[in-house]
């Protein structure tokens, strides 16, 4: 035998040499470039993909691509939107130069928020609205998120510069917790909060990949929070886009306002990838974030009735209560009995700009890692931090200061299975209550009693003298206010500092909370093992766990323990494809569980029927919920005495059953007022006439919301597949809205007070105590709408898109005036033209918005937000050299100012150039 060996040895030592050879020939660099076939013109970021892998990467601004380590022979997969795809087989590696074909629009999109599992846009059996990256390059919008407010059917309420609010089909708010936010399939809402916090806590511009977005209910799916539907943000894959990525934003805001200079505003941004072969792969966003908020400055009187009947009106009302002042609320306040008249008289309060830190900052950042552990499992884990310094809006305007989110998640996925597990956590740093900090100014200056005293003395002096009433009022204003801190004083700044800290907003303003949300979910399709459907299933839980505070939130039961709510769920999807596969059917149930909650049953079912390739109609049904917030349901805030009081049974026990509805209380006081100073009638007889006008709290603890959902819809092309339609017309139901009562009840001094003195007490505001209560509207309301978009390829590569979105609240049943705002114009219009290739390396895109008045309706202020239109536009120039691209643009161009809703920030012009530097080494 050993004779043998040396004979094959040169036998094992040329095969091994073949091997290597072969080897070296199968692995190696291969370069690309991608190009229009009509006009030879690049294609930026097409889609390049090995087939039957996960391995794959996108072309640069300049159309080219790389691979390393490529293996061959293989077949690349390459698309890109508004081009056929194509496959090419690759045996060696030489540069290839491929050329796709211009298709028609829309043809070949594919999303997945829809029925959470990958599905072509046409034949999607709801209506879903899609923003791909291609897009995201072109907006003039100064982010891919606010580009968000140019989508068919979505309407964007901006509270402050850094806090904008996506919503779509009515009843809206500045912290819509009826609209959810994914990114990657995960909730970045912050908990306390119960939404997300705009983008602060979301992709980079560099890492989305693209948008997509669902306008109306989605819980049969997706549970909580998607009651009016969601936006899911799909981020970059680190094996396919890889390499250094620099972004830079730099702009200035603020022209010609006559409140302020104007300012820069700054964004930085990266993004580095990189892939180990076909096993493992990182990416590491960061983001810098600065500059100066837009100002909410509305002067509005929200009070302009409660002198009228002693003629004292405009700037001569004495209870004078303009939108953006505060600390002249209703609890700060009184009647004064003057020569024989009632007179409501205001303390002065603060203006938000004088007292209120408009600077934005946001620093965020992700870090996300990836393993293949097989050709077909991969696992995922991501980190994301946000710090937020910004303006947020709620029942009162706040100021966030170091208000931190951060999340963690792993994911587990194959071609069938998904599992995430998450964990966020939420802390509010140095945040304020703008508007406890104005009221306890006010107070630490001088005492409600004193300055009322001081202001009475005074007035009576001064009409004694001969003065006019209005003149006189304005004197006794000036002679209680001496003394006042003036904001930009030292005296000023050591007080305010102080009252930043206190805990409690009947003496302070600080906001000190933490919170924690547990997600747990799991996804299964099922469909190869079951031939005559597909069928997917699905589970969730969730935790939340809230740090008593002792202001915010307080735990009734267990005294310094956490609060806890959970809640946990399970659906399960049908589909099936008939006649020839022209009709696809499905169905979805899913059921619910909260804690303190009956279980909920939540079904959607839907058709989808192919007229032919090109055209498909739609109908579908739905029924969606809500449970309470953790806010709706634990809060417990003493503010400017006014307690805002969860509608769970631990929370509000005693005050729901023994209350009186304020605005009766209001009512019974005005006319009480009325009669004393226009009919001369005695206080006690007055009392006694209008004590009929006072009613009892009916509303009981809250429940969960609920909504039914009939849509129907269409999608096609038409004219030669140069025109994509896509329209739907949807009618909704919605019961138990979850919505405040404010209710006043006697203090405890006066709760065994005889029946016949009731009306008494309740005429005098400091004999009770003050709640806003969460609970249920006893109404049904239905609202519907329509929206129909158009996007038309006019020649080559220009495109004109237009969406116009209507919406109308149809009609109420059993109106108890407790209905959610529904806050919503009645028509959105949006029309934009561009060509990302109008000359050589040159693209640009012009977009005009515009929208109806509309009524605005909220616990801080109530009017009409007036109609506005506004143009935004950017030029931009692609560098190949170094794969960048530079755009220079500006939103709202025509420096026209408008706000979106009462009591939030004025939105003038903002000019920016932007900077991109796309994949290097």
């Amino acid at each position: 035998m050993h004779k043998k060996l040396p004979s094959i040895l040169p036998a094992i030592f040329l095969y091994l040499c073949l091997v290597t050879t072969v080897s070296a020939q199968t692995v190696g660099r291969l370069e690309g470039t991608i190009q229009d076939k009509e006009s030879g013109k690049a294609i930026s970021f097409a889609t390049v993909y090995v087939k039957g892998s996960r391995l794959g990467t996108s072309a640069a601004q300049d159309g080219t691509f790389t691979f390393r380590n490529l293996r061959l022979p293989c077949v690349l997969q390459i698309s890109s939107v508004g081009y056929e795809s194509r496959e090419v087989e690759v045996v060696s590696l030489s540069p290839l130069a491929i050329r796709l074909t211009p298709q028609t629009v829309m043809m070949g999109e594919v999303v997945v928020t829809a029925s959470r599992m990958e599905e072509k846009r046409l034949e999607s059996p709801i209506t879903v609205e899609q923003l791909d990256r291609r897009a995201i390059q072109s907006t003039p919008a100064a982010t891919f998120f606010d580009a968000l407010e140019n989508v068919k059917g979505v309407q964007m309420t901006t509270a402050s510069l850094g806090f904008k609010v996506p919503n779509t089909r009515g009843f809206t708010n500045p912290t819509n917790v009826r609209f959810l936010q994914l990114v990657d399939g995960v909730d970045t809402q912050a908990p306390v909060i119960g939404a997300s916090i705009a983008n602060a806590v979301g992709p980079t511009e560099l890492d989305i990949e693209r948008v997509e977005v669902i306008p109306g209910t989605a819980s049969a799916l997706y549970g909580m929070n998607s009651l009016n539907g969601l936006v899911h943000f799909f981020t970059r894959s680190p094996f396919r886009d890889q390499g250094l990525s620099v972004y830079q934003r730099t702009g200035v805001n603020h022209i010609k306002n006559s409140h302020t200079r104007e300012h820069l505003l700054t964004e930085t941004a990266l993004r580095y990838a990189r892939a180990f072969q076909d096993r493992f792969a990182f990416k590491v966003n960061m983001s810098w974030l600065s500059g100066y908020d837009w100002l909410a400055h509305q002067q509005t009187d929200l009070n302009p009735t409660a002198n009228a009947t002693v003629n004292l009106l405009g700037a001569d009302n004495p209870a004078l209560d303009p939108v953006n002042s505060y600390g002249n609320e209703s609890p700060n306040r009184r009647t004064l009995s003057l020569n024989g008249k009632n007179h409501v008289v205001a303390r002065t309060g603060y203006y938000e700009k004088d007292i209120t830190d408009y600077t934005l900052r946001n620093l965020k950042g992700d870090i996300a890692l990836h393993y293949k552990i097989s050709s077909e499992w991969e696992a995922q884990y991501s980190y994301r931090i946000g710090r937020l310094d910004n303006v947020y809006h709620r029942t009162n305007r706040f100021r966030l200061n170091d208000y931190t989110v951060q999340q963690h998640g792993v994911q587990l996925k194959s071609n069938e299975f998904t599992g995430k597990v998450y964990f966020t956590r939420e802390v509010s740093g140095n945040s304020y209550n703008i508007r406890s900090l104005a009221e306890n100014l006010d107070r630490h200056f001088k005492s409600d009693d004193r300055w009322f005293g001081d202001y009475r003395t005074h007035y009576l002096q001064k009409t004694s003298e001969g003065l006019p009433v209005a003149e006189s009022h304005q004197l006794a204003r000036d002679f209680a206010d001496q003394g006042r801190y003036q904001p930009g004083t030292a005296r000023y700044d050591s007080v305010m500092k102080q009252i930043i800290t206190i805990n409690n907003w009947d003496r302070g303003a600080a906001l000190r909370t933490r919170a924690s949300l547990f997600h747990t979910e799991g996804q299964y399709d099922l469909s190869s093992r079951v031939r005559l459907f597909h069928l997917l299933v699905g589970y969730d839980y969730r935790l939340y766990s809230v740090f008593p505070d002792g202001n915010y939130f307080i735990n009734p039961v267990e005294e310094g323990k956490n609060l806890l709510y959970r809640k946990g769920g399970a659906f399960v999807q049908l589909a099936r494809k008939l006649f020839q596969e022209k009709l696809q059917i499905s169905a979805a149930l899913r059921y619910d569980k909260g804690e303190y909650f009956r279980g909920i049953w939540n079904p959607r079912l839907s058709a989808v029927y192919a007229l032919n390739e090109q055209n498909y109609l739609r109908a579908s049904y739905q029924n969606g919920y809500r449970f309470p917030s953790l806010f709706e349901a634990f809060s417990n805030v003493n503010s400017g005495g006014v307690k805002r009081v969860g509608g769970l049974p631990i929370m509000s026990q005693g005050i729901f059953e023994n209350s009186y509805i304020r605005s009766s209380l209001d009512a019974f006081q005005a006319a009480v007022n009325r009669d004393v100073n226009q009919n001369g009638t005695s206080l006690n007889a007055a009392i006694e006439k209008n004590a009929d006008l006072i009613r009892k709290s009916s509303y009981d603890y809250v429940k969960p919301e609920r909504i039914n959902s009939f849509e129907i819809g269409y999608k096609g092309l038409a004219l030669d597949n140069r025109l994509y339609i896509d329209a739907d017309f949807y009618f909704n139901a919605y019961t138990n809205f979850i919505a405040q009562v404010e209710v006043n009840q006697l203090g405890q001094a006066y709760q065994t007070a005889a029946a016949d003195s009731i009306p008494y007490h309740l005429y005098d505001r400091r004999k009770q105590d003050r709640y806003r209560l969460w609970t249920n509207s006893t109404s049904t309301v239905f609202n519907l709408g329509s929206s129909v978009g158009l996007t038309y390829k006019i020649y080559r590569q220009y495109t004109l898109n237009s969406n116009l979105s209507y919406a109308r609240l149809y009609r109420k049943q059993y109106n108890d005036g407790l209905e959610e705002s529904f806050n919503t114009p009645g028509w959105i219009s949006n029309l934009s033209v561009g060509n990302p290739q109008v000359a050589r390396n040159v693209g640009f895109q012009v977009v005009w918005h515009w929208q109806d008045a509309f009524l605005w309706q909220s616990s801080l202020g109530t009017g009409i937000v007036p109609a506005y239109h506004n143009l935004d536009a950017q030029v931009s120039l692609m560098v190949p050299r170094w794969r960048g691209k530079v755009k220079v643009g500006g939103n709202n161009i025509l420096n026209r100012p408008y706000y979106q809703m009462i009591a939030g920030p004025t939105i003038g012009a903002m000019y920016y150039v932007t900077l991109v530097v796309d994949e290097l080494f």
